[in-house]
């Protein structure tokens, strides 16, 4: 649990550096730069239940049982925005892809925001579930590795985040073949540029893996375990594969945020008040995004 705080302290603060950065800077106002705030206040309020969560159990007294559902709440609705941000940010790369000549003209910031606020009112709403009845506080013995979510309803949310996982990945497949067909077409009409168009092709895919790679190793094997696992089976278990994904909300701002080349150039002018040479004369890649 003192693992587990710790890390949602330091998930709260990286986020929160995200969302400044964001909020500051008049420039990132495009439709990617909303998802991947979505993505940091997500991450932030995972933190923060994190906390919250440690807080009730070892700082209440007595324990509240409000408190204590209010808390899992919190959890599931930040960790659920934090997953629909995730998959929102990959639909937004595909369409950006697959539409490339009219996608940038037809998106529009309403319209993003509109859809982002009808995910975080889903969301919302799956995190007061634990409030509306969806906990075993009344029956112990129902209880998953996920208290006080209740097992069958442990494994219903297992199973959706296992189906949303494989839809991204879906999605992830389909941006590799548009990539590598662009380049082509390129290299067929600029062969001059073909090695460079390579590079950043290979660039891109490592981009990919990386992002996959991580979502992956975090969270399947904890909600696989929730799958199987019910609150009699050791919670050393249950710490050992929480934490892992815990850690994914620390991963998500290097991954979406601090790797952006203009986030990068905000970050450098808050620190230095200066932008390194070799940062404002990089071109932009499709593998940047």
């Amino acid at each position: 649990d003192i693992a587990l705080c710790a890390t949602g302290t330091a998930v709260a603060g990286e986020n929160a550096l995200v969302l400044a950065v964001l909020f500051y800077t008049p420039s990132l106002r495009a439709p990617m730069f909303l998802l991947i705030g979505s993505l940091a206040l997500a991450d932030l309020l995972a933190g923060l239940g994190l906390v919250a969560n440690f807080a009730v159990r070892y700082l209440l007294r007595p324990p509240s049982e409000a408190a204590e559902l209010g808390a899992a709440g919190l959890l599931l609705a930040a960790f659920s925005a934090s997953v629909c941000s995730l998959l929102a940010i990959t639909v937004e790369r595909y369409l950006s892809l697959y539409n490339a000549l009219t996608y940038h003209s037809e998106r529009t910031l309403g319209f993003t925001c509109a859809l982002v606020l009808l995910m975080w009112l889903l969301c919302l709403g799956v995190g007061l579930l634990p409030l509306l009845g969806w906990n075993c506080l009344r029956d112990p013995g129902s209880c998953s590795i996920l208290r006080p979510v209740t097992k069958d309803n442990a494994a219903v949310l297992a199973v959706t985040f296992l189906l949303l996982f494989a839809l991204m990945m879906q999605l992830y497949l389909q941006i590799c073949k548009i990539a590598f067909r662009h380049a082509q077409q390129i290299a067929v009409q600029h062969q001059f540029i073909a090695t460079a168009q390579a590079t950043s092709t290979r660039k891109g895919l490592s981009t990919l893996s990386l992002i996959l790679g991580t979502f992956a190793l975090c969270w399947i094997p904890f909600a696989i375990y929730s799958l199987v696992a019910d609150s009699s089976y050791p919670v050393v278990y249950t710490y050992c594969l929480a934490l892992p994904a815990t850690c994914n909300s620390l991963i998500n701002p290097i991954i979406y945020a601090f790797r952006n080349p203009d986030i990068q150039k905000s970050l450098w002018l808050a620190c230095c008040g200066c932008i390194p040479t070799t940062l404002s004369s990089r071109p932009r890649t499709s593998s940047d995004v």
